[in-house]
């Protein structure tokens, strides 16, 4: 029997099969698309039974070829570009994609466990997984809820476990290849690197310069929720994956600056104090991202916690510092 891991190239899926190695399990079929070829990078140390193609393993599936031989399906592969201006590609890609992994999950009552995303909520200010707060500003988005929402009428079909995350902004190792997608954490790290300063942005959504806040949350706390759904497939249901607190994008622009400090021999300093010696400047808020963006986001993670994960979630400081200090390592 296999568990199948979809997006398995990509940033969380390849953290999922490394864990699942760790684990012992390496009867793992690795699904994704690898146009974008050195994204093989992220599962050259990790051991799988087989990759597919996203389009060979879903007519494969269709076929009926994977019938009887499914224990788990992963299911992380999407196109995460918010700014996507394809629709078509998105709806395609993101829903119609999964809802044929649903069809195939619920017919043959094997676990799905999906990703969803934060993206859903929109610029609220409530984020519970219900839908009188669901609310997307884009097409992304829009595809994840639409999926949520087919879950939710079909849940009743289902004899096995189906489990979504809505993930909020996740950062840590194996982003690498995700462009200006990659985690604030990322950009931070390189323009400190390659420039001595972070450029969080100016002011915006009522929020002072760099003052934006997120539900940041380490790669490292979302595998573990994943991994212990798949190890209590009783559970079921949509489910918020955050830490539960927002914290401002000046918090990783000091972490990503005291942990590169640090590896220098170089003493901490305070948020002030990186102003003041222009460590941290503030760049203008991107007119394309008007309207379209989240200024603040945190977790209710209630529901995850009624669900049995009692484990604490990493802060920046700590987070961004461990991510940090792992990049410095790998250069």
């Amino acid at each position: 029997m296999y568990i199948v891991v979809t997006g398995a190239a990509g940033f969380i899926g390849s953290n999922l099969v490394r864990a699942l190695n760790e684990r012992g399990e390496a009867n793992i079929i690795a699904v994704d698309n690898l146009t974008q070829g050195d994204k093989f990078r992220n599962l050259a140390d990790c051991n799988i039974a087989d990759y597919l193609d996203k389009r060979n393993f879903l007519a494969a599936l269709q076929a009926g070829e994977f019938d009887g031989a499914v224990d788990t399906v992963l299911h992380q592969g999407a196109c995460s570009d918010t700014m996507a201006s394809d629709g078509r590609y998105v709806m395609d890609n993101n829903h119609r994609y999964s809802m044929a992994l649903l069809d195939f999950c619920i017919g043959e009552e094997v676990p799905l466990i999906y990703a969803s995303s934060a993206a859903v909520y929109g610029a609220g200010s409530v984020f519970r997984e219900e839908r009188s707060f669901e609310s997307p500003l884009n097409v992304y988005g829009y595809s994840k809820l639409l999926f949520d929402q087919a879950v939710r009428r079909r849940m009743g079909e289902a004899s096995a476990q189906v489990a979504g995350f809505r993930y909020f902004n996740v950062y840590g190792q194996r982003e690498w290849h995700k462009g200006r997608m990659a985690s604030v954490a990322w950009h931070f790290y390189h323009q400190f690197r390659a420039q001595g300063r972070v450029r969080p942005f100016q002011g915006s959504g009522g929020y002072a310069d760099g003052e934006q806040r997120r539900d940041f949350v380490s790669v490292e706390d979302v595998v573990k929720v994943n991994l212990h759904f798949l190890d209590h497939p009783e559970l079921s249901g949509i489910f918020n994956l955050g830490t539960g607190r927002a914290q401002s994008f000046n918090d990783i622009a000091c972490a990503v600056v005291n942990a590169c400090r640090q590896a220098d021999g170089q003493a901490a300093l305070s948020l002030a104090e990186m102003q003041a010696q222009k460590l941290i400047e503030y760049a203008s808020f991107p007119d394309a991202l008007r309207g379209k963006y989240q200024h603040y986001t945190q977790a209710d993670i209630a529901m995850l916690r009624r669900a049995g994960y009692d484990e604490p979630f990493l802060a920046v400081e700590d987070g961004v510092g461990r991510y940090c200090r792992a990049l410095l390592a790998q250069a």
